[in-house]
């Protein structure tokens, strides 16, 4: 093996006192050499159990710890760097198993078979991916990851948070795992720009934000997205809208209906934009811009931009706006905006009101009529100076219809209202609720429980709907309660 140097550190032999579970100890000369690579600390499992965490007071778990760093350090500290800038990351990542493994055999009669897998998997963790992150990120069911310092770390998983025993080894470790993520996606985050959103290799999602913005450590939280998108069946069985819904929205967006689907953070907005997205035409151009890439599209001829930060020096900024204002000349049928911020509502609505027809965006918001108002004052934003009327008028001829999503109690995803925007009465934009979900109370695992109905109201949208070639059955509009 080339890139392992030929005279490598082995890990010290422990003397009386890290047999009595105490810290291992080095004399100079076996002092392992330093490394940039973080060492992780996750409280490490017991060798009956792997997946049961000791307690952290175990004077045990500090001889795990200081051995499995102990480990990484001599495993790099065998590279010869020089000669494995070519090899194949597959390769690179075997070579590394056995070095690892060839080490801690030799600890043999301290380690069981299951420490030595764990000590292994981890020394891998922490050389090529993210560290103790890694088990989590693996993790199906877990949908959010927060960091809130390099030892409180919780999760969501199937809509509740928990509190986990995994831990980072101090702030610089976590700052590490954080610089590996944004550095792959050509972000930075220091001192001088502390708050960053990047992407994962997976499509999750990223957001840091470091000191001194941050008191007490990194705060990380990461949106994770599945390896399949959810589909409209998904959402189906996850009881979050009825097949009458679904009728209703996909022959909007067949009929190139403008869309805005508005929600608060976490509430399913960027996932209801994936699936309702199933139903564009596959004949069709569409350009979707965001500043992080969450979309996954399914249509075979969809062009992809992506908003980027300015450089060091303050250069190079290219806004949401300036990727909508370039989508206009790339010929699109529809334009898909992963999300409306700032003044790029603008640019958002004259294209709307300019050819470009069944394009979709979301918003945060509490409910559609709060969504309008923020898109006014985001349209304020771009520094013309509009009348107020003028402003309204453009939202009312651009959206169409608005969806509104929501996280219940319980971590529930619902399509909570559907609403229709028919014009103008005076300064006031005129709405009407289509479909809407009412709560009732918690069930006996305290989620939100309740039932979807129909408002009896028919869209003014109908008409544009049968001129496409697309009709549905009067019935699905009549007032009624829907079976989810």
């Amino acid at each position: 093996m080339h890139w392992i140097r030929q005279k490598s550190k082995e890990i010290p032999t422990p003397n009386q006192e890290l047999r009595a579970n105490q810290p291992a100890t080095s004399s100079a000369d076996d002092e392992p050499l330093e490394t940039t690579l973080p060492v992780s600390t996750e409280v490490p499992r017991e060798a009956a159990d792997p997946t049961a965490a000791t307690s952290e007071d175990d004077p045990g778990d500090d001889w795990f710890l200081a051995l499995k760093r102990e480990l990484h350090q001599q495993v790099i500290s065998t590279l010869d760097i020089s000669a494995i800038g070519g090899m194949e990351e597959e390769k690179f990542r075997l070579e590394v198993r056995k070095q690892a493994e060839s080490l801690c055999h030799r600890r043999a009669d301290l380690l069981s078979l299951a420490e030595r897998e764990q000590l292994v998997n981890e020394v891998l963790h922490e050389t090529f991916g993210l560290g103790p992150l890694e088990p989590l990120m693996r993790d199906s069911e877990i949908s959010d990851i927060l960091i809130n310092g390099p030892r409180n770390i919780y999760i969501e998983r199937r809509g509740r948070l928990e509190h986990t025993t995994t831990a980072f080894h101090d702030e610089n470790h976590v700052m590490q795992v954080i610089q590996r993520i944004v550095g792959r996606v050509g972000r930075r985050v220091d001192e001088t720009c502390p708050m960053v959103d990047a992407r994962l290799a997976d499509g999750s999602r990223l957001n840091a934000i470091i000191h001194p913005l941050a008191l007490e450590g990194p705060l990380v939280s990461i949106r994770r997205f599945g390896a399949r998108p959810l589909l409209i069946d998904d959402l189906l069985e996850n009881r979050s809208t009825t097949n009458e819904m679904i009728q209703f929205l996909s022959a909007c967006v067949k009929a190139r209906i403008n869309v805005l689907i508005s929600g608060g953070t976490g509430s399913g907005k960027t996932t209801l934009l994936n699936a309702l997205s199933s139903f564009i035409p596959r004949d069709e151009r569409v350009a979707t811009i965001e500043d992080s890439a969450e979309l996954q599209l399914q249509q075979p001829h969809v062009v992809r931009m992506e908003t980027r930060p300015a450089s060091i020096e303050g250069d190079g900024e290219v806004t949401t706006r300036d990727l909508v204002r370039n989508a206009l000349r790339m010929r699109p049928d529809r334009i898909i905006v992963g999300e409306c911020r700032g003044s790029e509502a603008l640019d958002m609505l004259q294209a709307m009101n300019t050819g470009h027809e069944g394009s979709l965006t979301t918003i945060h918001a509490n409910t559609p009529r709060d969504a309008l108002s923020r898109l006014e004052m985001m349209v304020g934003m771009a520094g013309f100076d509009l009348p107020i009327w003028v402003i309204r008028k453009q939202v009312a001829s651009a959206i169409n219809l608005v969806v509104q999503v929501a996280r219940l109690v319980g971590g529930v995803r619902k399509i909570v209202k559907v609403s229709e925007i028919t014009g103008m009465e005076g300064d006031v934009v005129s709405m009407h609720d289509l479909f809407e979900y009412k709560q009732t109370g918690l069930d006996d695992n305290r989620a939100a429980v309740g039932y979807f109905s129909s408002t009896g109201i028919r869209p003014a949208c109908l008409t544009k709907l049968e001129t496409s070639g697309i009709s549905l059955p009067s019935e699905i509009f009549e007032r009624q309660i829907l079976n989810d």
